[in-house]
């Protein structure tokens, strides 16, 4: 039988790129010494390569095939024959390719949300993301930055509602603003003369940020100039924490806000409403009450003391409006109580309170299990203004479903527990974890109303699955010291957390 040849395989390289591997195969075979002579010489004769006695006779040749064969041999510099360095590149270059292709997967991650991301409370899946795959929007290790500028222990963070800007407070009595997405330093905001023990954006534009301190002051800063706008005194004794109160439905300012063009028109260097999306702020203190301070006068609107020790801490909702559908007996009562702004405090009375955050502040409900300080509470994690639900029944009880996650209040102790509650119909602890080893210091509900953030002195960050009552994830030495603070933003994927070890840490959600 005939043996048939293989078929010639048709090369890709033109005739300059030839003429170069064969000099760089020539080239090798030389460098690797006397052994391969013969064989240089051999290749030399075979593919036509000019050798380092070969002379080029006819300098005034202008044949471009006849120019490449009499080329001399090239100078390797010191730095080895073309060829290796040329094989080497080869996998250098593949692993450059990967890192970027790993870090346009990140970054595509990471500003989803800007290229038809879901909605708040409804993340689905979108273009940049594998089909089928929901995105949870959960944090992750390892951080994307790690800020350092405080000079104590980080006291409390919180994130803007419009911009890359992240606010922290420590004990050095300095306020830093940063941009979480670059991980860069921005501005620092002096006066307050002791520690800074908590801060928050107004809602809304975030034109506005409140900060409270153990000076027995409260400020508010104009963050478009980085200036203290007026300073607010009345408490005795620290002032643990500071909140914006949500604005309640068919606030007459809040039509203003979207009318109005130019800056704060109000009079008296009283702060405009509907500048700062609020008309009031709330307070908690050691000296056992809870004030509630009118923006534009700077005076103490309310005075809650229904408390009997310290009040640590503050969480608020916003209203929102149930609209479409008739509604039973039930529905009536959890639209009633989802309508309404609250105000939720709590401290080392270890009982938590819930006031309807206008009108005439009434207490809606106690909550009681906690068995010690309770340092920290969370209402769902979404914007402060107005917001519209539908009512209307439905077969799947979606709306039942919404409405129930937007009662939810997470409370963190010193029993080491985080637990969740509701505050419709009375108020009821639903659940308790038990999964932190030390102090709970921050909790949050997720945006989704799906799962519960804490963290705590054992420096760990903690998520929780509502749905299955478990922690099922735990970010294990989340800062080196103890965790102090977490703050995660309504529709960005970002969180950021404080600790003792000053500094603050953002953490990319998946």
């Amino acid at each position: 039988d005939d043996v048939k040849e293989p078929p010639t395989q048709t090369m890709v390289l033109t005739e300059r790129q030839r003429s170069d591997l064969h000099a760089g195969i020539y080239e090798y075979l030389l460098s690797r010494g006397s052994d391969y002579a013969v064989a240089a010489e051999a290749f030399a004769a075979a593919s036509g390569v000019a050798t380092e006695d070969t002379k080029d006779d006819d300098k005034n040749n202008n044949n471009e095939n006849g120019d490449d064969k009499k080329k001399t041999r090239r100078s390797t510099g010191g730095g080895g024959p073309i060829l290796e360095k040329k094989w080497t590149a080869v996998p250098r270059l593949q692993r450059r390719v990967l890192e970027l292709e790993r870090q346009v997967a990140t970054n595509a991650r990471l500003h989803a949300h800007r290229t038809g991301g879901a909605a708040d409370g409804d993340r689905s899946t979108n273009n940049n993301m594998m089909p089928g795959r929901e995105r949870r929007m959960l944090p992750r290790p390892p951080a994307m930055h790690t800020l350092q500028s405080h000079s104590a222990v980080v006291t409390s963070v919180t994130l803007h509602p419009v911009y890359t800007m992240a606010a922290s407070a420590s004990e050095d009595g300095k306020i830093i603003l940063w941009d979480h997405e670059s991980g860069e330093y921005l501005r620092t905001l002096r006066g307050h003369t002791n520690v800074v023990t908590s801060v928050d954006f107004s809602p809304g534009q975030g034109k506005f940020l409140a900060s409270s301190s153990t000076d027995l002051s409260i400020k508010i800063w104009d963050v478009k100039e980085f200036t203290c706008v007026r300073t607010l005194r009345g408490h005795d004794h620290t002032i643990s924490c500071v909140k914006f109160v949500p604005p309640p439905i068919g606030a007459l300012f809040l039509e203003k806000q979207q009318q109005k063009t130019n800056t704060n028109e109000a009079t008296g260097g009283g702060i405009d409403p509907s500048e700062a999306g609020s008309k009031f702020i709330v307070t908690a203190s050691r000296d056992a009450t809870v004030k509630f301070w009118d923006l534009e006068t700077g005076f103490c609107d309310h005075t809650i003391s229904d408390h009997s020790d310290w009040v640590r801490c503050i969480a608020v909702r916003g209203a929102k409006s149930m609209i479409g559908g008739s509604k039973g007996k039930e529905q009536e009562e959890q639209a009633s109580s989802s309508s309404l702004a609250l105000v939720a405090t709590s401290g080392n009375d270890r009982t938590i309170y819930v006031y309807d955050a206008n009108d005439k502040r009434t207490k809606l409900c106690e909550l009681r299990g906690h068995d010690h300080v309770v340092e920290a509470l969370s209402f769902l994690c979404s914007s402060l203004l107005p917001q519209k639900g539908s009512a209307a029944p439905s077969k799947s009880s979606s709306a039942a479903s919404t409405n129930s996650t937007w009662d939810y209040l997470a409370s963190g102790s010193r029993d080491r527990t985080v637990r969740l509650w509701t505050v419709a119909n009375g108020g009821s602890c639903l659940m308790t974890f038990r999964a932190h080893e030390n102090w709970v210091r921050g909790v949050l509900v997720h945006p989704s109303g799906n799962h519960i953030i804490s963290c705590g002195d054992d420096r760990s960050i903690r998520v929780y699955d509502i749905k299955s009552n478990r922690c099922m994830r735990t970010m294990e030495d989340a800062h080196p010291h103890f965790v102090t603070s977490l703050s995660m933003h309504p529709t960005l994927p970002i969180m950021v957390s404080g600790g003792v070890d000053h500094t603050v840490k953002c953490w990319q959600l998946d």
